[in-house]
């Protein structure tokens, strides 16, 4: 079993920024990927950032782009999300997660419980 624990939501005022950090427990393994998805109240959980095990390879959603940004520490078994210039649109619960991330939430093995994030206007 693994568990994932998020911190660092909060909020913020449309482009502020907030650092959101995923700290890893229990048989965490290696050779995986690590991200985050974030669901907004009535919409899908969806993958905003992933990143492979070695840190090599990243994914982000277009929305997302040019203003977040994901790494890792494996040293740490910890994954962090910047989050800059930060809009309305961008407030949701943000879960980190571990798996198959490309084939979305199905593909997911472990879930954090997840971190809110406001964006005020």
């Amino acid at each position: 079993q693994v568990q994932l624990v998020e911190s660092g939501g909060g909020l913020v005022q449309t482009g502020g920024s907030l650092r959101l950090s995923c700290a890893a427990s229990g048989r965490t393994g290696s050779n995986y990927a690590r991200g985050w998805f974030r669901q907004a109240p009535g919409k899908e959980r969806d993958l905003v950032a992933a990143i492979s095990w070695s840190g090599v390879s990243t994914w982000y959603a277009d929305s997302v782009k040019g203003r977040f940004t994901i790494s890792r520490d494996n040293a740490k078994n910890t994954v962090y999300l910047e989050m800059n210039s930060l809009k309305p649109e961008d407030t949701a619960v943000y879960y980190c997660a571990q798996g198959a991330l490309s084939r979305g939430p199905v593909g997911v093995d472990y879930w954090g419980k997840g971190t809110l994030v406001t964006v005020s206007s």
